[in-house]
């Protein structure tokens, strides 16, 4: 901590700039990044993207932020190749994601979306192995090496005497960590988040920022999609705000999220603290004075 500032007092501009931030990977060189550039999108003749551009290094985490309707699922689906835009492109190290093939795409990028449902009477251990199918031919079962990466899978996300568990039985937050096990079966060069922290009690919600901070570490393009304004503040290196649409902000968590920044996006007002024990920024949130609850959006971007 900057001993300097208190950690019950609010950091000034100057001193944000020299507050921790440590980028998760700060030894080798950034080898893979994933771009939108320009991208739109409609959604029943409504304009839900337009010309969005972003940048998703390697071997950082970076955080989308924005209120509901702003556009952060639909700007995922776009740049996870689940959905095409209307305007721009996708790149991911100079060639567009949407013209590879769909067992590179999924060898190169794996996406976890906010609920993934299923009626088949399938284990996890099943669900699992699902990340692997990438890696095999058409006829080919399930191999000793794909069995060794789903287990370790399991293990990184705590859940490594669930194997034999029915997916249908589990929780909410339980299916969350089990898709996120999938997502690294892959063993992904980028990946992409929507909510991974949704479901998630206080420390299993940390122990899987964790765990995406340590991917990242390894050289992998984190991208997730967040509503808590904190967790992004401690473990994202970069955030993109997006506003109805269009992106509002983006660069160093440290420098985006001002109070200036959060009262005109999420209309609250914001004082932005120094964590006492991590030296990351740390938000307290108050509404407005004489403000009412904001009208919700009706557009079905998230």
């Amino acid at each position: 901590m900057n001993p300097t500032t208190s950690p019950t007092q609010p950091l000034t501009s100057d001193q944000r700039s020299v507050a921790p931030n440590t980028p998760a990977s700060p030894a080798a060189p950034p080898s893979v990044s994933l771009q939108g550039l320009g991208l739109g999108y409609q959604a029943g003749g409504k304009l839900i993207l337009g010309g969005v551009d972003c940048h998703v290094p390697a071997g950082t985490v970076t955080g989308l932020l924005g209120p509901n309707g702003a556009g952060k699922s639909s700007l995922l689906q776009l740049l996870g190749a689940v959905a095409v835009p209307h305007t721009g492109s996708v790149q991911l190290n100079g060639s567009n994601l949407h013209a590879l093939r769909r067992k590179e795409r999924a060898r190169r990028l794996a996406f976890v979306e906010q609920s993934a449902d299923t009626d088949l009477p399938l284990t996890v251990l099943d669900v699992v192995l699902l990340g692997r199918l990438p890696y095999r031919s058409l006829l080919a079962g399930t191999s000793d090496e794909d069995l060794g990466v789903a287990r370790r899978s399991l293990t990184a996300v705590g859940l490594d005497s669930f194997t034999r568990r029915q997916y249908a039985t589990l929780s909410g937050g339980e299916r969350q960590r089990v898709q996120l096990a999938k997502a690294l079966a892959q063993e992904p060069e980028v990946l992409l988040l929507d909510e991974p922290t949704n479901h998630l009690d206080v420390n299993a919600q940390l122990a899987s920022m964790e765990l995406v901070r340590n991917l990242a570490a390894g050289g992998v393009a984190v991208l997730a999609a967040l509503h808590d304004i904190n967790i992004a503040a401690a473990y994202c290196d970069q955030v993109i705000v997006l506003q109805e649409g269009k992106v509002e902000a983006a660069g160093p968590t440290i420098d985006v999220l001002t109070p200036d920044l959060i009262r005109r996006v999420y209309g609250v007002d914001a004082v932005v603290l120094e964590h006492p024990l991590t030296g990351r920024p740390l938000v307290a949130l108050s509404p407005l004075p004489d403000a009412g609850p904001r009208a919700a959006s009706a557009s079905p971007a998230s």
